[in-house]
């Protein structure tokens, strides 16, 4: 690189300074670009029986490096240190023979002008690193997103292989609630605001395996969707006008642009959707929501229960439809809206 060069050559310029002895200089060398600076390191293939290696600044102070190291191969030394902005124009390395009492030293000295150079080569190179490192950062993470999202959709498309038909059920739902002919969908018969638990449940209860059906929301501004308990359904059947109980009730509520599961706060990031589906997965205890045109996961809920589950459906009052629909694979299509126009 530009910097490496420059001080390699400086380096080569550098002077040595010999001292009694017999042997050569320590060699300096260019070892590594490291901590916003340049890492010297000085060796020496001299044979040392016991040796001492001193690094100095240009004002003459000792300087840490790294520990004296031997190769055992060649019996040199060598050590390292990183030389900063600001830390002088010069730095010395000095070995010492303990045992001959003789000590051999090499300088390098770096004028102002190529100094100032390597200041700005050492600010470019943090930049460009800083640049690569927030590029990879943002490759690692949309890279992660992908892979998520390949694992949502497998997840969704393996919750839609269960499929079933749900039809609702006349005889259980709030007087309220008006259901069309052909049992798929609820409306609130009441302009007036209706409690989130006017509800209707469905026709088919589910004892054990996994079920899946989606639900069109549309646009509407409050509703909830769930399972009950046999026992919850039982009241509601005997009680229509009543809320239901709270326990053995299982759902995914969405109200004042939140989605809110049972027992749980509000669930984060995620924006409103006119398609769910729901899996009810009797076998692990759970119930899972879906965002179905992105196929992406809202939310899940553990289950506690005896006897079946029932699904049940709370449409808002304003009126609107909210349907069951047939699953399709590979389809993503609303109701007709001439079907919606004749039922409305």
């Amino acid at each position: 690189m530009g910097l490496t060069a420059v001080i390699f050559l400086l380096v080569l310029a550098s002077r040595h300074q010999p001292t009694a002895g017999v042997g050569h200089d320590p060699l300096l060398v260019v070892d590594d670009y490291e901590d916003g600076g340049i890492r010297l390191k000085c060796l020496s293939e001299r044979l040392f029986s016991e040796a001492q290696l001193l690094w100095t600044d240009s004002r003459g102070d000792n300087i840490t490096g790294t520990p004296l190291s031997a190769d055992t191969g060649t019996a040199g030394v060598s050590s390292s240190i990183v030389l900063k902005a600001g830390s002088g124009n010069s730095m010395s390395c000095r070995i010492l023979d303990k045992q001959l009492k003789t000590s051999t030293e090499s300088s390098v000295a770096i004028a102002e002008n190529a100094r100032k150079q390597i200041e700005q080569d050492i600010d470019e190179l943090k930049r460009k690193l800083d640049e690569q490192k927030r590029r990879f950062e943002k490759e690692n993470e949309d890279a992660e997103k992908r892979i998520e999202n390949v694992r949502n959709e497998l997840k969704f498309r393996k919750a839609r292989s269960n499929a079933v038909n749900i039809t609702l059920d006349q005889t259980c739902k709030h007087p309220n609630l008006c259901i069309s002919d052909d049992k798929r969908r609820v409306k609130s018969s009441d302009k007036k605001e209706t409690a989130l638990k006017a509800m209707v449940v469905a026709t088919e209860g589910f004892p054990d395996k996994k079920h899946y059906w989606e639900v069109e929301v549309g646009n509407q501004s409050q509703w909830e969707l769930g399972v009950v308990s046999e026992n919850v359904r039982d009241v509601i059947m005997n009680n229509m006008g009543i809320s239901p109980p709270v326990n053995g009730l299982f759902s995914l509520q969405y109200s004042q642009g939140k989605y809110i599961l049972t027992g749980r706060e509000d669930v984060s990031d995620c924006k409103q959707c006119s398609v769910v589906g729901v899996l009810l997965d009797v076998e692990s205890s759970e119930l899972s929501f879906y965002n179905v045109e992105e196929m992406s996961p809202l939310g899940s809920v553990v289950l506690e229960f005896t006897g079946k589950l029932y699904p049940f459906f709370s449409p808002d009052s304003s009126g609107k439809w909210l349907g069951v629909r047939p699953v399709k694979p590979q389809t993503y299509d609303p109701l007709p809206q001439g079907e919606k126009e004749i039922n409305e």
